[in-house]
């Protein structure tokens, strides 16, 4: 007995593979927009004002101190996230410069992120994707929308210097202090 010839065998259909990609992934988190990313910090910090807020409470009640060196430093390291995304976004979006002092400005004060954010939705000022290209817009010439789109084109390098830079800052105000000084 002889094997079939395979010039003779049926030919069998080739698989079908998708389609390779022709864009580049061009973000770590596709969906975080600036809406999103936003809305996080500013929920993150309200958030932080409570945990804050307790630990003050237990160490004025309990005599426990340390909940506020743990306390403080969540909620301080979350600060500058957030004013670190405040001005990210702010920039992005196109909000004149008060705009973003003023969203800094109202992590100050507790949980007023969250109101604020909400102001900002409604008037639209949250809308729109990423601007990782260069458009008609006299402001894209400027170096500080020039060094957006080069970031944002490599999102985890921000990431990754964002993350050192609130470390350092917050590192650096450490040793300084904490705010009101030190028993």
């Amino acid at each position: 007995m002889s094997s079939p010839d395979p010039v003779d065998a049926p030919a069998m259909p080739e698989p079908v593979l998708p389609a390779p990609a022709t864009t580049p992934v061009t973000s770590v988190a596709p969906g975080l927009t600036p809406k999103r990313l936003f809305r996080l910090l500013a929920v993150a910090e309200a958030i932080t004002w409570t945990i804050l807020i307790t630990a003050l409470i237990m160490r004025a009640t309990l005599d426990l101190d340390w909940a506020v060196l743990v306390g403080g430093s969540i909620h301080g390291f979350v600060f500058l996230g957030y004013a670190f995304t405040a001005a990210l976004v702010g920039v992005n979006q196109r909000w004149p410069f008060g705009l973003i002092v003023l969203g800094v400005v109202f992590a100050i004060v507790p949980y007023a992120t969250i109101p604020f954010e909400v102001w900002l939705l409604r008037r639209g000022k949250l809308e729109g994707p990423w601007r990782r290209e260069a458009t008609d817009h006299p402001a894209d010439g400027s170096v500080i929308d020039r060094m957006l789109r080069w970031f944002l084109a490599r999102p985890l390098l921000l990431t990754v210097l964002a993350v050192l830079g609130i470390a350092a800052v917050f590192t650096v105000l450490l040793l300084i202090g904490p705010p009101g000084g030190r028993d």
